[in-house]
């Protein structure tokens, strides 16, 4: 339980630190719309420790990533964030922890992908009128040009380094977990 424990804060403190040095806007007519590397970590660990540790490790980079380098986003940062790559984590980690393989994992990634972002316009309808006091009409107009394409490819971009690494991280962590399985 230690290890699993320092294994989620070492991924935490990877994504807060990818946060802090990869952040750029992806379409120009929206600068707030910012790709950031920070669910690489997070789905690394969905696919080694479980959707579970995915989903709590979501919600736990999330709230320190609100509060501290995306604090002008403030709550309404936090509960896209919480939303979008929950969405993204749930859909992968159930789908690997079924098919646990390469294909598996592509798959799950996949699914991410699309998940995140049918997720995201849906949350993009209801929470962002709420947080800034506009109308529905306000936000429908970004739909398919903005939010819908920055979602396939921010989802997309953090799907191909989390593919080609997972292998190693679980191939790190599972004989660690065994070695200390055998010593209790």
């Amino acid at each position: 339980m230690a290890r699993k424990i320092a294994f989620l804060g070492v991924m935490a403190a990877l994504s807060i630190v990818l946060v802090l040095l990869i952040r750029m806007p992806l379409f120009p007519s929206a600068e707030f719309l910012e790709y950031d590397p920070a669910d690489i970590p997070i789905l690394i660990v969905t696919f080694v420790a479980g959707t579970g540790s995915g989903l709590l490790l979501t919600v736990v980079v999330s709230v320190i990533q609100g509060l501290t380098v995306s604090a002008k986003s403030g709550l309404y940062g936090i509960l896209m964030h919480i939303i979008a790559t929950g969405a993204y984590v749930l859909a992968a980690g159930l789908i690997y922890q079924r098919f646990k393989s390469f294909k598996g994992a592509l798959a799950g990634l996949l699914a991410g992908v699309l998940s995140m972002t049918a997720v995201m316009a849906g949350a993009n309808l209801v929470v962002t009128p709420l947080f800034l006091g506009v109308p529905v009409s306000a936000v429908k107009p970004m739909l398919l040009p903005v939010i819908i394409p920055f979602n396939l490819l921010k989802a997309s971009i953090n799907a191909v380094p989390t593919l080609l690494l997972y292998k190693t991280a679980l191939w790190y962590y599972r004989p660690a977990a065994k070695t200390a399985a055998r010593h209790t």
